[in-house]
């Protein structure tokens, strides 16, 4: 033992020497705390700023059909995996549904208003606006909840939260900003939310659901190629979302510096949410697939219902781009750094059997 231990590096590499070259990059970048998904994800955010003609809404190819058909596949075959003894049981974990709805609607609001006497001059006053119109937004419906299941969590509860969340955010979003901001709403577009929810996300989950005793074993299968659809699609969305940033000009009209420091809060903001949820949950003894479930579907905010609830609450602001810059810029801070998590607890749930029966 004394004397093979100090060769256990020089083994460990000889082995890695042995394998096919694709396999010996993918060890290293694993080595280095990276894969293949995180890298794509920078790779798509560099693509989008070079080419963001070619995902824009101006590109011939129908992007967001693409991607809105691919979100309701991934939602399809979640349902798939889901019987509906697991929805009933997801739906009854009512301490953890509370935790999520609070943080979403309570949390981020409160942290906004404990913020507002550092934003003293008019456009600070302006800018910090805009950031509690942020907090103020429901969670996001297809990213947590792919989030959730490449980190291994509760997927049942997962899609409960993250769609109560969307339906709540329908009216507790406007009742907020109305409230601090004096903003008001016609109901319309929201309506329009309400149904793209139905049909993008419900409809599909309740087809998959339907039809579990017939395919689970399909979806159980082609686990590992499932979850590739789902990081495929995440990158989608990452590159369209980019892709219209960078051709509407979103960042043109501010220094660097100002992005930059505007960029540093949000992940900020992020990372303290994250940080605080994550303590609570473990407080409260949830069980790790709850406590994953708490994290990546509390953090989250909608970009989807901002864009539209932006264009309701400020319609006659000559600000409007300065209102969306913080919802932009966490919108992306938000899939990137989620994603790294993600990645992160999805090994480390893969690696735990291994441990406790080493």
């Amino acid at each position: 033992m004394l004397f093979t231990a100090p060769l256990a590096p020089a083994l460990a590499y000889a082995n890695l020497m042995t394998q096919p070259a694709p396999n010996r990059f993918a060890a290293l970048l694993s080595r280095a705390g990276l894969d293949w998904f995180l890298l794509a994800l920078i790779g798509v955010v560099v693509l989008a700023y070079f080419q963001p003609g070619l995902g824009s809404k101006a590109s011939p190819v129908p992007w967001k059909t693409i991607a809105t058909i691919g979100v309701a596949l991934v939602f399809f075959f979640y349902g798939l995996k889901l019987s509906f003894a697991k929805l009933r049981a997801g739906m009854r974990n009512w301490r953890l549904h509370t935790l999520v709805q609070l943080a979403t609607f309570g949390l981020f609001p409160a942290l906004a208003l404990l913020a507002h006497p550092f934003f003293g001059a008019e456009g600070g006053e302006t800018l910090w606006q805009s950031i509690f119109f942020l907090c103020a937004l429901p969670s996001t419906v297809s990213t947590s909840v792919v989030m959730v299941s490449i980190a291994g969590g509760n997927l049942p509860a997962a899609i409960f939260n993250a769609s109560i969340s969307s339906l709540l955010g329908i009216i507790i979003t406007p009742l907020l900003t109305s409230l601090v901001l004096h903003t008001s709403a016609g109901g319309g577009q929201l309506w329009g939310l309400a149904v793209q929810l139905l049909w993008q996300v419900v409809l599909p989950v309740g087809a998959g659901i339907l039809l579990n005793s017939r395919f689970n074993a399909f979806a159980e299968r082609h686990k590992a190629g499932l979850r590739i659809f789902d990081q495929v699609t995440i990158l989608l969305i990452v590159f369209t979302a980019f892709c219209d940033s960078f051709a509407d000009g979103i960042f043109t009209s501010y220094r660097p510096a100002d992005i930059f420091k505007l960029g540093v809060g949000m992940v900020a903001l992020y990372l303290l949410v994250f940080g605080i949820i994550w303590g609570l949950s473990r407080a409260l003894r949830f069980p790790r697939a709850d406590q994953i479930v708490a994290v990546f579907c509390g953090s989250k905010k909608s970009l989807v219902h901002g864009s539209v609830m932006a264009s309701l609450l400020f319609p006659a602001s000559a600000a409007t781009g300065l209102i969306l810059l913080p919802l932009m810029l966490y919108h992306a801070l938000q899939i990137v750094l989620a994603s790294s998590m993600a990645q992160y607890f999805g090994r480390q749930a893969v690696a735990e059997p291994v441990i406790a029966t080493a």
